[in-house]
């Protein structure tokens, strides 16, 4: 082979060389500091942040009184007062619920931080729709479960006492 060629393929190893080194230094950046942190499409859009656990946010007007009678689907708004963490590393925590979303995942902005290998930074968002809560998936690698059945796509409706699953941690909802 002509010296040329030979120079040629150095100088391409050695580019292909620091492109994995970079790879693999960008990677254990990620994962002890966590990337960067994104907006959720409808916090952006709306321009709120969420609401922290330590400080419960206020009761929405669309509370029906503890003496009405739930309506024929789930009806978790009226009963629905607080998210307890039934297995996991938090086991027996309890946040009270409030009328905006919440998320859930290993960043330090999520509402419900769960800092395990199997939660992505931003795994999941627990929102209020009408008069139903419910769980979307935000595109985690290992998914969210509600009563054993994976979440795509659409936000999926919760009742009372379901079980949701996010990487090793179990969640319901309790009046």
């Amino acid at each position: 082979m002509s010296e040329l060629i030979l120079l040629l393929l150095r100088v391409g190893f050695l580019l292909v060389l620091w492109f994995f080194v970079f790879g693999v230094v960008y990677s254990l950046r990620a994962d002890l500091f966590g990337v960067k942190v994104r907006k959720l499409p409808a916090e952006a859009a709306a321009g709120t942040a969420t609401p922290s656990p330590a400080a419960p946010a206020a009761k929405p007007a669309s509370v029906r009184p503890a003496s009405a009678k739930p309506s024929t689907g789930p009806a978790t708004i009226a009963t629905a007062k607080r998210l307890v963490i039934t297995s996991g590393p938090k086991t027996g925590l309890e946040l009270p619920l409030g009328a905006d979303s919440m998320t859930i995942g290993r960043s330090s902005e999520s509402a419900l931080v769960i800092r395990d290998d199997y939660t992505s930074s931003h795994h999941a968002r627990l929102m209020l729709r009408g008069e139903n809560w419910a769980v979307q998936d935000l595109d985690s690698t290992n998914g969210t479960f509600v009563a054993g059945q994976r979440v795509t796509g659409s936000p999926v409706n919760l009742s009372l006492g379901t079980p949701i699953k996010v990487g090793a941690t179990t969640f319901e909802l309790r009046a």
